[in-house]
């Protein structure tokens, strides 16, 4: 039982804190505290000085939102020990009423008997690091949505490019907008703007701006290009300061960069998810069941319940490892093998999974090892490594369950 333990109850505006303490008089009997304060810097800042005082050696928090994150930084910025837990383990008895107060003492009497685990915190260069990886996904998911509405204005306008060029934010494409909303209307001369392989599809071009872009379409195409083009420039920017935050983990995030389909940006991306610090996770399994990436088991009385499903895990991280299983699954490497081995099996959506599981175990080996380097296995590894005598069982009994008697007989 941890002797001094706090719990906070976190909301927007206030946070209603229980402390339990050993008895002054030596009884059995324990001292409790509850106390409510503002979530205002200077109340959170008195909150840390007093728990400090109280010699508390752990602190408790459910993950709310993401009002969490001022009073966890700065009990840590006060050598306290928080802890941010998972909701779902904090589960009150059915019948139980439920008010913040009621919530802070049930979570600080479960807190001191040690019922509890926390999350996954990383320390703070990671956590810089995660901002800015994250907002880069959030302005590139913004910067899709500003072109597809760019595509959706064209066809307003009977304006087909997109039918024509595989990319109508090239060069060319750019260059056409650009005349359109300079007011050319002329479709011969706006197809005699295409460069390079896109010359050949002059015909089809002079069909293609054949419609009816008028001085409406002009205004917010106008408006949706500069949009574009402020984002590739916050695109930039972000990208250098990620490029700036990532020098002390120069060295791990080479090494992933090596694994096929891993480039740079997944790269940074994967390191300010999981940190570098694999001691959180004792083995690949504790890191791919953390990421669920590793199906749930549920088992009773020799029965396997459910579907297998693998859960919702840390978007981010899924994004980038299945961004990641896709293109090492169109390359002639080992993961690219097992891929496609999986694939005629079990399906492609199941094959990603398995495959970015892959990429993650070995991620964590290359973490968890810095002298460790990627070395492929070959494309050729399963056929190399199979054993000829379960190929030459499974072969027998297909041809028995179709009423043939089998007899091998070595080749000479």
């Amino acid at each position: 039982m941890i002797q001094r333990v706090a719990a906070l109850d976190i909301g927007k505006a206030e946070v209603v804190c229980c402390v339990r303490l050993p008895s002054p008089a030596g009884g059995k009997r324990r001292v409790q505290e509850v106390t409510t304060h503002s979530t205002m810097t200077r109340s959170l800042t008195e909150l840390a000085n007093r728990l400090v005082e109280l010699g508390i050696e752990r602190v408790v928090m459910e993950a709310t939102s993401d009002y969490w994150r001022p009073p966890f930084y700065l009990l840590e910025a006060h050598g306290l020990e928080p802890w941010l837990v998972n909701a779902k383990d904090v589960k009150h008895l059915p019948g139980r009423p439920k008010t913040d107060v009621l919530d802070a003492v049930w979570l600080c009497r479960v807190a001191e008997r040690q019922m509890l685990r926390p999350s996954f915190v990383p320390p703070r260069p990671i956590r810089r690091l995660r901002d800015l990886t994250r907002y880069r996904i959030d302005l590139v998911g913004s910067r899709g949505a500003e072109k597809n509405r760019v595509e959706k204005l064209l066809e307003d306008a009977c304006i087909k490019l997109s039918v024509v060029a595989s990319d109508i934010f090239g060069v060319s494409g750019r260059e056409m907008m650009a005349a359109l909303i300079a007011g050319e209307q002329d479709p011969r001369v706006l197809a005699q703007m295409a460069r390079s392989s896109m010359r050949r599809k002059i015909p089809a071009l002079e069909d293609a701006f054949t419609g009816h872009f008028d001085e409406h379409h002009r205004f917010l195409l106008a408006r949706m290009l500069s949009r574009i083009d402020q984002i590739n420039a916050d695109i930039a920017a972000v990208d250098e300061q990620i490029g700036e935050h990532l020098v002390p983990f120069g060295d791990a995030a080479a090494r992933l960069d090596e694994i096929p389909g891993v480039g740079a940006t997944a790269a940074a991306i994967i390191i300010a998810e999981i940190g570098v610090d694999m001691t959180r996770f004792p083995t690949p399994g504790h890191l791919t069941s953390w990421a669920k990436f590793a199906p749930g088991v549920k088992s009773s009385a020799g029965k396997t319940m459910g579907n297998g499903a693998t859960g919702h895990g840390n978007r981010y991280l899924a994004r980038a490892l299945g961004e990641a299983a896709i293109s090492a699954s169109k390359t002639n490497t080992f993961l690219g093998a097992r891929y496609r081995r999986l694939a005629r099996r079990r399906g492609r959506k199941k094959a990603l999974v398995a495959v970015g599981r892959s990429i993650l175990v070995i991620i964590w080996h290359l973490l968890n090892d810095t002298d460790a380097r990627y070395i492929d296995l070959g494309p050729d590894h399963h056929d190399r490594h199979v054993n000829t005598e379960t190929v030459k069982r499974v072969h027998v009994r297909q041809l028995e369950a179709l009423g043939y008697h089998v007899t091998l007989q070595p080749a000479a």
